[in-house]
């Protein structure tokens, strides 16, 4: 058996030093995941530059016997893109390739390669009186090929969809080296089975995505954004009926929180302003948007008269300014962070059917509070998608094992819940390996036969990300 100096030796004189790092503080940040709660480490880290690159590495690691784990902006959250068997895995991360091929205005569509910083890739598209919605918290670091692999959700889901409605076309490395260029930047193209669909969201288990060449829109030019307060979340869902029948799809986005998520922002950002001074049980962070014609502003506040009228709503304020819009938003953002600095605690990334979204987050609650009656849970997220984060802080302090055994159980008590409402334990951060075992528990044989199915025909050696999402066979 190779050992790791032998292996890395290969890797240099196959790729040159320039693509392969193997000094472990260089590693590290490849190694770690988004939140820090957990650290691997590599064979090495391959760095290409190209697509070329890709399918020279892709070949040498399978001639090496090495499986390979691919990383965009390591910002996911599920431990897809982290080595779990670092003896004989190497990362490769596509951060180098970050060009961006083309942009065509009149055709409404983009090419770009996969390691392009998200928020970048709309800056370069708003210069051209574009727009591209996609719209993600970790925007500033996630990169677009992860977002496609992952099939990432946002706030605009409800508006534009999952990342998987704004891709047109994949360039994929293969698990043999050769690469399948699909970047058509058609709308139309009915030729047999859309090839591209197996790879978003498949979390690199079948394929390196190299390009993607993803639909354009025009740039919204009018934005209205209001923090709403309200007398509970059923009445969250009322206004959301009402928002889908008064707004029309000029509705992009629509937050439901929790009055903790101001407690929670505020210990991440002290100095964030209050915008309500009142104090309600739950809170409605909405944005309409849209360009050309349309009023906009009217729009919302037509709308928000009516239903302040009716009492479905109690306070709230419009922003002024694009300042204040995005002060608004970083309550909904930084009760992230506060959440992160009261210690590790569980994460969920749920959906359920919008009808049944308040039931759930009540059962759910109540049960963890039985539970585990020390604990917080603090739920938001996105209800016209009917996506649930129902998270549960540990006491603050508590030793680590403790709080490690209070996650455990609460994130067994919230799944059996969400499992008498059918619904799923990823709407939109995927797999990997963290959800990898209640994954598995809760697949029907004949979905389990059909992934297996199509993992052992593209990828026979199992050389790409093996055990992410299924417990695939690791190459020894």
């Amino acid at each position: 058996m190779s050992t790791s100096t032998d292996l890395q030796a290969s890797l240099r004189a196959a790729l040159g030093d320039d693509m392969v790092l193997t000094d472990a503080g260089e590693m590290l940040r490849f190694c770690r995941d988004w939140h820090g709660d957990v650290t691997s480490s590599a064979v090495a880290v391959l760095r290409p530059r190209s697509t070329q690159d890709v399918a020279a590495a892709v070949r040498t690691c399978r001639d090496l016997g090495l499986s390979i784990v691919p990383q965009g902006g390591n910002t996911g959250l599920v431990l897809g893109g982290i080595p779990d068997h670092p003896e004989n895995q190497v990362v490769l991360s596509l951060e180098r390739m970050s060009a961006i091929r083309n942009i065509d205005a009149d055709d409404f569509s983009a090419v770009v390669e996969a390691g392009c910083i998200l928020s970048e890739l709309k800056d370069r598209i708003a210069e051209k009186d574009m727009y591209f919605p996609l719209a993600l918290g970790a925007q500033g670091s996630c990169r677009i090929g992860g977002n496609v692999s992952t099939n990432a959700g946002g706030i605009n889901v409800l508006r534009y969809g999952m990342t998987r409605e704004l891709v047109l076309g994949l360039e994929v490395v293969l698990p043999d080296g050769t690469i399948f260029n699909g970047l058509s930047t058609l709308r139309k193209d009915n030729r047999g089975i859309d090839l591209k669909q197996l790879f978003i969201g498949a979390e690199g288990t079948l394929g390196i995505i190299t390009a993607v060449s993803i639909k354009l829109m025009p740039c919204p030019d009018q934005v209205a954004t209001a923090l709403l307060g309200l007398n509970s979340l059923d009445d969250a869902i009322k206004l959301y009926r009402r928002a889908r029948r008064d707004c029309c799809d000029l509705m992009s986005a629509f937050e439901f929180m929790p009055p903790l998520a101001f407690v929670l922002a505020r210990e991440a950002i002290p100095d964030l302003p209050m915008p309500i001074a009142g104090d309600y049980p739950a809170y409605v962070l909405m944005e309409i948007s849209g360009s050309g014609l349309v009023d906009i502003a009217d729009l919302m506040e037509r709308f928000l008269g009516g239903v302040m009228e009716d009492g479905l709503v109690v306070d709230g304020v419009i922003a002024a300014s694009q300042a204040q819009a995005r002060n608004l938003w970083l309550f909904r953002e930084g009760m992230n962070e506060g959440q992160a600095k009261r210690g590790p605690h569980m994460r969920t990334d749920i959906s359920v059917p919008l009808s049944r979204l308040a039931d759930f987050v009540r059962d759910a609650e109540q049960a963890v509070s039985e539970a585990l009656p020390d604990c917080i849970s603090v739920s938001y997220g996105h209800v016209g998608d009917g996506n649930v984060h129902l998270n549960v802080l540990p006491p603050s302090g508590s030793p680590p094992d403790e709080a490690a055994a209070r996650i455990y159980k609460a994130k067994t008590v919230v799944n059996q819940v969400l499992d008498g409402y059918k619904g799923s334990i990823s709407a939109e951060h995927g797999i990997g390996r963290l959800k990898r075992a209640d994954f598995e528990e809760r697949l029907d044989p004949s979905r389990r036969a059909l992934l297996t199915a199509l993992k052992r025909a593209i990828d026979p050696t199992m050389v790409m990300n093996p055990g992410c999402q299924l417990n695939f066979p690791i190459i020894s």
